[in-house]
Formats: C-alpha cells, sequence, structure tokens
C-alpha cells in the first residue's frame, strides 16, 4: 500500500476476497476468463488508479482470443441479452450504458439490428462500443464508419472500446 494512502473499503474488500469470488467480480467487468484470472493474480490493488493501470496493462497483453471472449459477453447494441452467460450485474450496467438507445425509434432499432448484422458477417463479432452518453443515432455513425475497417485495424478498435468499458465498469464495482 501507498504511504498515507488508505483503500477505498470496496477495493480492500475485493483484494481480500477468496480467489473464485474475485473473478467472479472481475468478470462482472470484462467477459475474458484470462483477463479475470490475471486480474485476480495481481492483487492487492493499493487504489482505483493502481486498479485500472494493471486492467489495463493486463488487457493488452491478452491474445486476440481473449478479446473476443470478452467480446461476446455483451449482448448487441439495442438488445438485451449477451451471446453469453454474464452476470445480472453486468447485464443491469450494459442497459445503463446503453441507455442512448432506449429512445430509439423503430427505425432507428430496425437499422441498428441491421448494421449489426453487417457488422458480425464482416468481422465475425459483435459491434462493441463504450455506449455510455451516445445516442442511437451516435452509436450508429460508429457502427457504419468502422464497417469500413480492415479486420486486423478493427479487431484493435474493438480491443480498446472493451477497455474502456472495463474501466468504466471497474470504477462501478469499487464505487457501489
Amino acid at each position: 500500500m501507498l504511504a498515507g494512502k488508505t483503500p477505498d473499503r470496496n477495493l480492500e474488500h475485493l483484494n481480500l476476497l477468496p480467489p473464485i469470488r474475485a473473478e467472479e467480480e472481475f468478470l462482472k467487468c470484462c467477459g475474458s476468463g484470462s483477463w479475470a484470472r490475471l486480474m485476480t493474480a495481481a492483487r492487492p490493488f493499493a487504489t482505483l488508479e493502481n486498479l485500472i493501470k494493471q486492467s489495463d496493462r493486463i488487457w493488452w497483453s491478452l491474445a486476440p482470443a481473449d478479446w473476443l471472449e470478452a467480446f461476446r459477453s455483451h449482448p448487441r447494441i439495442g438488445e438485451h441479452k449477451a451471446g453469453e452467460h454474464t452476470s445480472f450485474e453486468a447485464q443491469k450496467w450494459s442497459d445503463q450504458e446503453q441507455s442512448g438507445t432506449h429512445s430509439a425509434t423503430l427505425d432507428e432499432v430496425r437499422v441498428l439490428a441491421d448494421s449489426n448484422s453487417k457488422y458480425e458477417q464482416r468481422f465475425g463479432y459483435i459491434f462493441i462500443i463504450s455506449a455510455t452518453g451516445k445516442s442511437a443515432d451516435e452509436i450508429l455513425e460508429k457502427l457504419e464508419t468502422r464497417l469500413n475497417n480492415p479486420p486486423e485495424i478493427e479487431l484493435r478498435i474493438a480491443a480498446e472500446e472493451q477497455s474502456r468499458i472495463t474501466r468504466l465498469r471497474l470504477q462501478k464495482l469499487i464505487n457501489q
């Protein structure tokens, strides 16, 4: 622990959890099993900033297969059910993050669904975006722009978006 710094009560609790429970907590933030195991092993964390720094370091050390695993833990934009099992809390956070799509018109929902389908056909995984604070129109604009990316570039962009989502969720986990 850093001199003069005391960890947040929830961070201290996370540091003291048995490994299996810590992994469950981390999986709420990012659906990669490898990431959750490595985060559990990296404990204890002195501060939220240290937790996020380690998260980024670990995330970018992972293989693309681990990134794809994390992507599968998200619902498609505009939907509520993820492709893989996720915790109630992760589903709730995802719904909050996508709240900009809740007021979408039926036409916008249809266009989002069609564009999501095109994206999946092109890249082989769902469209990942840190949707917090974005309207359905903003999300759709990003989705349609990113459809033009080369696959290797798009995978890195999607991984960066997942990293942003993970950071936000780590903050929610510690500050709840």
